[in-house]
């Protein structure tokens, strides 16, 4: 008894998490096409930066949402979750931010800017 129903509640947790992977790939799929729509649609209006700041964004989380994919399919293959997918994300949600920080950060820049100016004189002496 107490054995069955160990095999039972395992095959569940089994079948949630491919069931969520499942999902998770239909998901980046989706992120991907519309990445791709969406950032044909901003280079005709809105030019080459704010395509490729979009771009990267989204490219980023399908590349998040991959190794997240990974971390399942490894789970379900060998039965158990380790750390190291988990920190490869969280290094890649990162470098996801901090890229796009600076890249809408540029764009956004007034060269003539009093306060810029204020510390690019700063800096410059």
């Amino acid at each position: 008894m107490r054995r069955n129903t160990y095999r039972i509640l395992q095959a569940t947790e089994t079948a949630i998490y491919l069931f969520a992977g499942f999902l998770i790939a239909l998901g980046a799929v989706l992120l991907l096409g519309s990445t791709l729509w969406d950032g044909v649609r901003a280079l005709l209006q809105r030019g080459y930066v704010a395509a490729a700041v979009g771009l990267l964004d989204r490219i980023l989380l399908a590349l998040m949402l991959a190794e997240i994919l990974y971390t399942l399919v490894r789970f379900a293959r060998e039965g158990g979750l380790q750390a190291e997918p988990f920190l490869l994300i969280g290094i890649i949600a990162a470098v996801r931010r901090m890229l796009v920080i600076t890249a809408e950060s540029v764009h956004k820049v007034d060269l003539k800017d009093p306060a810029f100016l204020n510390v690019w004189l700063s800096f410059s002496s």
